[in-house]
């Protein structure tokens, strides 16, 4: 099975970038173009962030910033849906690539600390109910999922809406979620009161994953929402080439 890699153009993106590589969901095992053993598929996307910039697809890792939607981690033969483990070694890749600010939140099968991330750089950040600013860009985000709090990286629906409207104020450029909400069609699962809250008064972007979508986009109040579960979708200025 192939990773799908989508190119979206946005009005802009943050002051010394000019990409940005939104991902979530990345449950599966791949090998590097480094070499060694297959390992986590978001390590071997980090990977090839550099030989992708020599090919000219994208700009070089240092002119491109890092958005994570969660979920990260896959039993290590692929042969076990809904596994949890410890996915810092991903976020570490994407440092290491040299990507120049890398924000995410923890989907419900992560297992990673906000310290964990934190030890990483300056501009780096595992966000839950907090944000991050870089470039002129605000990120808000909300890690987790809405179910039994006594499990993992779960809350409440109450407690979940709550977190989202503290999220949400004063209004981010883009608010960072692992559950999401419903698009605008049948077929863009996600959670409809999530949808209702959001769009009251929506930021100009939404990401999510948690649920898989085969059209990525939709408009959510006054902005849009885009569904990275098991893709890779980079963003590029309108004014690009």
């Amino acid at each position: 099975m192939q990773l799908a890699v989508e190119r979206v153009r946005v009005d802009s993106v943050p002051d010394g970038c000019r990409a940005i590589l939104a991902a979530g969901d990345l449950q599966g095992i791949a090998p590097s173009p480094l070499g060694g053993q297959p390992g986590l598929l978001g390590i071997a996307v980090a990977d090839y962030l550099e030989i992708w910039a020599g090919q000219g697809l994208l700009p070089p890792p240092s002119e491109v910033g890092v958005l994570l939607a969660g979920d990260l981690y896959s039993a290590p033969g692929a042969d076990r849906r809904g596994a949890s483990g410890p996915v810092a070694d991903v976020w570490l890749a994407f440092v290491a690539a040299g990507c120049s600010a890398v924000f995410g939140v923890a989907g419900n099968h992560d297992e990673v600390t906000a310290a964990q991330v934190a030890a990483l750089g300056p501009d780096v950040a595992l966000l839950d109910g907090d944000r991050r600013h870089f470039g002129g860009l605000t990120v808000a985000g909300v890690s987790g999922v809405i179910g039994d709090p006594g499990r993992p990286l779960r809350r409440t629906e109450k407690d979940f809406h709550r977190a989202v409207k503290a999220a949400m104020t004063p209004l981010p450029d883009v608010l960072l979620l692992h559950e999401g909400p419903t698009g605008d069609s049948v077929d863009q699962r996600g959670n409809p009161a999530l949808r209702a809250l959001i769009e009251r008064r929506a930021p100009a972007l939404t990401l999510c994953g948690h649920v898989h979508w085969a059209r990525p986009i939709a408009p959510l109040g006054s902005g849009h929402v885009i569904n990275v579960d098991a893709r890779v979708v980079v963003l590029v200025p309108e004014s690009s080439a």
